[in-house]
């Protein structure tokens, strides 16, 4: 099983995990264009009630439904499969955002892993470790979460099998002294990436700044020539609470890019278009199963292609802005 899983393409890979939100989605507008003869009010409200309850989310909703009336009054569209095209268009534009950039796999740098608890933060990094490593790249992670109980075990295992170094300290020591500890390892190594796990203790946003601000001011201290860069994880499954975690941690620290976990068990990664058009902040990466290399670098393009199975249809065209 595992060797034909790993004889999947990219973009079949990506296809596979998406099935459950298209079943979601997908299947829901066919359903509405199927059943409308013609373009009406009604076909409208139909179409806008399955993307909102497909966790697009009512922002990117209203701006994606007010781009296909307009394109359909320019082209002079009377038939919904005539605006088919139009709407999947109309869904990746929505997700474009300025900065999608990868400078932390080019240059020395040092990336803050950010995200509550059950999100998949520690596979995650040891994903992205071990994704980093098969680039060539010397990686070292520093376990700076050490109020959970087991958190640097575990991230030890992902450390072992992605064959990077991890530096830790004993449950319930200062995160902060860990993620000094590992800035000097990386200089000393000469490491490529440093990748900081830290503490999920949303609730209390008062600390959790704090210890964050400590943190940075460690890394500015010793090491302010590094590229630097927060991501933050979000657990795909919880749709549009994921959009409220990223507007609360985006208080505590700048985000730089989005890591959206268990893509392929859930059928809210229509998340994915909201996280994008209503926030401006990159998705990164998608996780779309549970292997070491299954941490897929994000391309809205081939995600709209992959979603709607369109691969080479040139309905999604970068061109077309």
């Amino acid at each position: 099983m595992e060797e034909k899983k790993e004889k999947l393409g990219f973009f079949a890979r990506l296809k596979a995990g998406l099935t459950k939100t298209r079943k979601n989605i997908v299947y829901n507008i066919d359903s509405v264009f199927n059943q409308y003869e013609e373009i009406s009010e009604e076909f409208y409200d139909k179409l806008e009630e399955v993307l909102i309850m497909g966790d697009l989310g009512v922002d990117a909703t209203e701006h994606i439904m007010e781009r296909l009336r307009e394109e359909v009054i320019d082209g002079n569209y009377h038939k919904p499969e005539e605006c088919k095209a139009l709407l999947i268009r109309a869904i990746w534009q929505q997700m474009r955002v300025d900065n999608v950039e990868y400078k932390f796999e080019e240059e020395q740098s040092i990336v803050m892993i950010i995200g509550v608890n059950g999100v998949g933060k520690t596979t995650t990094i040891g994903k992205l470790a071990s994704k980093l490593k098969a680039k060539g790249k010397k990686v070292v992670i520093a376990a700076a979460d050490t109020f959970r109980a087991a958190a640097t075990e575990q991230l030890g295992e992902w450390a072992k099998r992605a064959g990077v170094d991890m530096i830790s300290a004993h449950e319930g020591a200062d995160p902060a002294s860990v993620v000094y500890d590992s800035v000097q390892s990386a200089k000393a190594k000469n490491a490529d990436v440093l990748l900081i796990d830290t503490a999920g203790r949303l609730h209390n946003k008062k600390n959790l700044m704090a210890e964050l601000e400590k943190m940075n001011r460690i890394i500015d201290r010793e090491y302010p020539a590094a590229h630097r860069e927060n991501l933050l994880v979000l657990d795909a499954t919880t749709g549009q609470n994921a959009i409220h975690q990223a507007r609360e941690f985006s208080t505590v620290t700048p985000l730089t890019g989005i890591i959206l976990t268990k893509m392929d068990g859930s059928a809210k990664g229509g998340i994915a278009v909201a996280v994008q058009s209503e926030l401006k902040i990159p998705v990164k990466y998608i996780g779309v199963g549970e292997a070491i290399d299954d941490l897929q670098e994000f391309d809205s393009a081939r995600f709209v292609d992959a979603l709607f199975e369109l691969e080479g249809s040139g309905v999604v065209d970068k061109k077309r802005r």
